[in-house]
């Protein structure tokens, strides 16, 4: 299921690159800050999958009940907000 991932972060990388190189939306500042922000996410977690076989998730709050994530996970939540 890993390479599943990898190949499915590997395409949305490359789907987001030929958008966002488009005249259209280079244009728009917010727009290109939010796929920015998601082909990092997208390339951060591509590349945990590919150098470590899985996405290494690594802040947690102790003190109230919250899914582990990671750097590449904010950016992805930010970028698609």
């Amino acid at each position: 299921a890993n390479w599943v991932f990898a190949g499915v972060s590997l395409a949305a990388a490359v789907a987001i690159l030929t958008w966002g190189l488009r005249r259209g939306p280079a244009r728009e500042r917010w727009l290109s800050a939010a796929l920015g922000l998601i082909l990092g996410g997208t390339v951060g977690n591509l590349y945990d999958r590919v150098v470590f076989g899985g996405v290494r998730d690594f802040i947690h709050f102790y003190w109230f009940e919250w899914p582990v994530f990671n750097v590449a996970d904010c950016c992805l939540v930010v970028g698609a907000a």
